[in-house]
């Protein structure tokens, strides 16, 4: 790596640790304003649980979301001073080439893009389970979680279907269940109960008034009873899809999760799928907001660094606009999850290629 490498990415990770050491505590004291009576409600809550447990994730989790902002504004900033300074006239002018003046860039976008990709799909999930458990047991009051739903679908297997009409959560206990096996597309069995309960201790269920139909060629057996106690290949959280899991799910466990609701039939998974995706599609923008940047602040301006900074920052802002609207339309029922999230990158790589062009001339 040659003294140019060295000397542009001892800039690009300075510049990004300090424009993040200047946005996380400004997010910290504006939380802690607006927490601090809530953290001195609660007299069985130490110092360091509010430490590891709430503000270490906290600092975990924002700077996830500030790293694309703070990245892009990080290179212009010290790009913008380069060309200020002549320097990178000086250094194109030696006879090297702009794509090899943009190489320390894009190795500093790979080396972020990797971490922040490994963040997203394993560290990530895991601090907003720990955040979010500790929010919703002294911040939150009430619980988000569901404990009652309604007209639920399964599909097992691609042979067998469960439906159950209410469940509650709280107590597992349920009504108007029925079970159903098929052979292709023929009803061979089919198993209706009054009443269901899952057994926490045994993992069975617990069929109350049931009616087992047998579907013979020719004849139907039917059966009845009380009580009968069998295996189910589901859970009682299963019945629930809530939104908010996905995000502390890691990628392994939310895509397996995605697979098998979409084999028992649930509806819209969208916003797991999104969750899914954004975490892919974040890191892969540090390629893109860097070369916009270096292609926006190496050309020296009449206005200094204030005119690549102020056009640098709107288009950041456009860029988070359009990051969430997308995140919003993915989720829709009967969207593209997969190619709402990456809009967003494919826009703005169009923009970086044309402004890399530009630049090069």
């Amino acid at each position: 790596m040659k003294i140019l490498d060295k000397y542009i990415l001892k800039k690009y990770f300075v510049s990004l640790f300090f424009t993040l050491l200047i946005l996380i505590p400004i997010a910290i004291a504006i939380d802690v304003s607006e927490k601090v009576d809530k953290f001195i409600k609660n007299i069985d809550l130490t110092f360091s649980e509010i430490i590891n447990d709430y503000y270490l994730n906290f600092v975990i989790s924002y700077t996830n979301q500030f790293l694309p902002l703070a990245l892009f504004i990080s290179v212009i900033l010290f790009t913008s001073k380069l060309s200020a300074n002549t320097e990178i006239i000086a250094v194109l002018s030696s006879g090297i080439s702009y794509k090899r003046f943009l190489r320390p860039y894009l190795i500093g976008a790979s080396i972020i893009a990797v971490f922040s990709l490994y963040s997203n799909h394993f560290i990530v999930p895991k601090s907003n389970k720990t955040f979010e458990e500790f929010y919703e047991k002294y911040l939150r009051g009430k619980k988000k979680s569901k404990t009652y739903v309604r007209k639920v679908n399964l599909q097992l297997t691609n042979n067998d279907l469960v439906y159950i009409g209410n469940f509650n959560l709280k107590n597992n206990n349920g009504y108007y269940f029925s079970y159903e096996h098929f052979d292709g597309n023929k009803l061979k069995y089919k198993l209706i109960g009054q009443s269901i309960k899952w057994n926490k201790e045994d993992s069975t269920y617990h069929i109350s008034n049931f009616k087992k139909r047998y579907i013979k060629e020719g004849r139907d057996i039917i059966k009845t009873g009380v009580n009968f106690d069998t295996i189910f290949d589901f859970l009682p959280k299963d019945l629930v899809y809530v939104d908010y899991l996905a995000k502390e799910m890691q990628s392994p466990e939310l895509a397996e999760h995605i697979a098998i609701s979409e084999k028992r039939g649930v509806k819209n998974l969208n916003n797991y799928k999104v969750e899914l995706s954004k975490r892919t599609s974040l890191p892969i923008s540090a390629f893109i907001l860097t070369i916009i940047a270096v292609s926006l602040a190496s050309k020296k301006r009449r206005g200094g660094i204030g005119v690549s900074l102020a056009i640098g920052i709107s288009l950041m802002f456009i860029y988070v606009f359009f990051l969430k609207v997308s995140e919003v339309l993915g989720s829709a029922p009967g969207s593209n999850p997969l190619l709402m999230v990456w809009l967003p990158n494919i826009i703005f790589g169009i923009l970086a290629f044309f402004l890399f062009r530009y630049a090069n001339k």
